[in-house]
């Protein structure tokens, strides 16, 4: 589910200040008492019933969450489980990072808490089919909070003066920082830090927010083609501004409904190891 997460599900983030988004958590929170094992419904069709209660913090909009997860079609067929990968999930809430449910069920839980949340397609991925996930599908998933803390903020690159380098396969880079580290070959595993955006300035996805940097091989189609062509011209320590066509990006079928048809888009990136 994580590659599903980080490719298909992404969408613009919240314009909401963090200090407003706690103050409308807690206002919420007051309004139920919830009992264990009792499924809720919320006005977005969302159901969800927590079937263990746990100590820790409340998840507030705004927040990394860290989850472990199960998801499962209404047939019991498993579709992805980051148990299995051993390896938790985590992104911010309300950001538009994960499917709709996702941002609205994980803001009713509290850390430690385990819980079932029953998701519509309306708030999942709709008339879309996802992997071996079949369209207008209703998803459950076994959820179990780790943790929650403040998300870090990404900040756009300042570029203004310098230079942009138009490759000869419509890829443009602005080299805002140099780097002395290492250089990328072919089949190198890169660690990345990047925010993306569509033209407009709206993020669609940044792994600063996640406070997870993207690892990936060079060479083995495991990103965008913009990518692959634009980490390989850099070295470890550069922070580039890519500008990425269509055609080497998504193409005329866009990502999820959030990256749309034959959009330009704008990473910035840092090289941040090469192994």
């Amino acid at each position: 589910m994580k590659k599903i997460f980080l490719a298909v599900v992404i969408c613009a983030l919240s314009l909401s200040t963090f200090a407003q988004t706690k103050t409308e958590a807690s206002n919420k929170s007051k309004k139920v008492k919830i009992k264990l094992n009792t499924e809720y419904t919320t006005e977005s069709g969302l159901k969800y019933k927590i079937t263990e209660k746990g100590k820790g913090a409340q998840v507030l909009k705004g927040d990394k969450v860290t989850v472990h997860y199960t998801g499962t079609l209404t047939n019991g067929t498993k579709f992805d489980s980051s148990k299995d990968r051993n390896q938790p999930f985590s992104f911010k809430v309300g950001s538009g990072q994960v499917i709709k449910g996702w941002d609205e069920g994980l803001a009713l839980l509290n850390v430690g808490d385990k819980a079932t949340l029953i998701i519509p397609p309306a708030i999942g991925y709709g008339e879309r089919a996802v992997g071996s996930i079949p369209a207008n599908s209703t998803l459950n998933f076994d959820i179990e909070v780790i943790d929650t803390k403040t998300a870090p903020s990404a900040k756009p690159y300042e570029v203004a003066g310098k230079d942009t380098v138009k490759m000869q396969s419509g890829l443009k880079f602005i080299k805002v920082a140099s780097g002395t580290g290492a250089k990328p070959a072919l089949g190198s595993t890169v660690s990345v830090h990047y925010t993306g955006y569509l033209m407009d300035g709206k993020i669609f996805d940044s792994s600063i927010e996640r406070d997870e940097p993207i690892e990936f091989q060079i060479g083995r189609g495991m990103v965008i083609k913009g990518w692959e062509e634009g980490i390989a011209l850099m070295q470890v320590g550069d922070k580039m501004r890519l500008i990425i066509p269509s055609e080497l990006a998504y193409g005329p079928s866009g990502a999820g409904g959030v990256i749309p048809p034959n959009a330009t888009l704008i990473f910035d990136v840092e090289l941040v190891n090469v192994k």
